[in-house]
């Protein structure tokens, strides 16, 4: 998947799931910073990242990549 798309789906669902910015980072354990350049596509979220990501969201990995 291309790293924008990563983000805009991970920016989705942050936002569907009624999360912050600040309140996601906190909840991943990143900085607002890091999870800007991913969101904007500026950084490639790596494995453990999008693990943290599908826990804290409760979401499947699957349902990153599906369009």
């Amino acid at each position: 998947m291309e790293i924008e798309s990563w983000g805009r789906r991970i920016r989705a669902f942050r936002k569907l799931k009624g999360f912050t910015q600040q309140r996601f980072a906190k909840e991943m354990g990143i900085s607002v910073s890091v999870l800007g350049e991913v969101e904007r596509g500026s950084r490639e979220p790596d494995e453990k990242m999008l693990e943290k990501v599908t826990s804290v969201l409760n979401i499947t990995k699957q349902d990153l990549i599906q369009r």
